[in-house]
């Protein structure tokens, strides 16, 4: 059997490397990677193969930037003329980038069976570019890997077949377990930054949503500064979210409070996040991250998909993107403690479940045809 990946974004380097170590380890399957390019800069994405031993991609194209529809079609092209020549049985897509719909897109068009991992997963906030890369590569795909219950229940929700469903959890958790179980993969990061384990924040901000509406980048900015005169906030600035600060002269007071670095690799952020004493992010991975390592979260979003981790306890949503709401949201974070403990996502085998069912159903597929 042969898969094809298409990975582009940050976030599916991390669920790659799950599922690539669980094909390397499983008889009769080859995969092929397909890099579209969405992130391109390489502490966005060549520090990632290189920290998680990632192979090199056989396909590697440079389609980011630019709008949504133009980035989409790019890739569309590009990614079908990949299927094209490696007739795979398979192809493999996550999550809920532009790169996620273009690989779904092109393979579906092309009658090639896809596979999209995180899928269910919903916001119903259709304003958000991701619900709708989400929603449409859900109902494109033959099978669709499911990280909880919540998101099995919004497919069959959605009408989609109980026999296309696949609940096998988070392969987030798998690649967490790395850190987790061997915490000797740690980094130095920490003193690099002259903090102390428990006693400082982290923090991300990319998502469209905050980074192209000034009064909510600044408002979030501003909640961060204010966090920082009782602990040192990190804060790796993503491309996007420097290009917006820096059009935003009220921002620059709010930035000197914090500890601002480049986008970090894998280990170091994996290190930051798992020691830090709390998390304040617009990344829908990072809730998931740091409820791994059951580090407290705010998400400074309207919404949430992870609607598990705040009726846990471990996740919270300010009121509204203001300042004040926000560091409410914090004080109101650190003051509760820790949320209560479960396991939503699995027990950190999700990759292994999932290159057995595709190796199963495609080869009955096979045989049927």
């Amino acid at each position: 059997m042969k898969i094809l990946t298409v990975i582009g974004a940050r976030p599916q380097f991390i669920k790659a490397i799950a599922l690539s170590h669980a094909v390397a380890r499983t008889g009769g399957v080859e995969e092929v990677l397909l890099h579209t390019g969405q992130h391109y800069d390489d502490n966005m994405s060549g520090v990632f193969f290189r920290d998680l031993g990632l192979a090199a991609p056989k396909y590697r194209f440079d389609l980011g930037g630019g709008s949504h529809g133009h980035m989409t079609g790019k890739q569309l092209a590009a990614i079908e003329d990949a299927l094209v020549a490696e007739k795979p049985d398979v192809c493999l897509v996550y999550g809920d980038t532009n790169s996620t719909l273009a690989g779904a897109l092109a393979a579906a068009k092309l009658h090639i069976p896809v596979a999209h991992v995180e899928a269910g997963l919903r916001s119903f906030n259709r304003r958000m570019p991701e619900e709708i890369n989400r929603v449409v590569s859900d109902h494109l795909a033959t099978w669709l890997f499911a990280p909880t219950d919540t998101a099995v229940r919004n497919l069959a929700a959605e009408g989609i077949g109980a026999d296309k469903v696949h609940l096998v959890g988070d392969v987030m958790y798998d690649v967490a377990r790395l850190i987790i179980d061997n915490p000797e993969r740690r980094t130095p990061i920490l003193g690099t930054l002259g903090l102390e384990p428990g006693r400082y924040a982290i923090s991300t901000l990319h998502r469209q949503e905050n980074t192209d509406e000034p009064a909510r980048l600044v408002a979030i900015l501003e909640a961060l500064a204010g966090l920082a005169g009782t602990m040192p906030v990190v804060l790796p600035m993503h491309p996007r979210t420097r290009k917006t600060v820096q059009a935003l002269p009220q921002a620059a007071a709010a930035l000197d409070k914090l500890t601002v670095t480049e986008p970090l690799g894998f280990f170091d952020m994996a290190t930051l996040l798992s020691q830090a004493r709390i998390a304040v992010t617009d990344s829908g991975g990072l809730q998931k991250e740091a409820f791994f390592y059951r580090v407290p979260c705010v998400t400074v979003r309207d919404e949430t998909e992870w609607v598990e981790l705040v009726e846990l306890g471990w996740n919270r949503l300010p009121a509204n993107i203001e300042a004040a709401a926000i560091s409410g949201a914090i004080r109101q974070s650190l003051d509760a403690g820790p949320g209560r403990d479960a396991t939503p996502y699995g027990e950190g085998n999700a990759a292994k479940a999932i290159v057995n069912l595709l190796r199963g159903e495609a080869a009955t597929a096979g045989a049927a045809g």
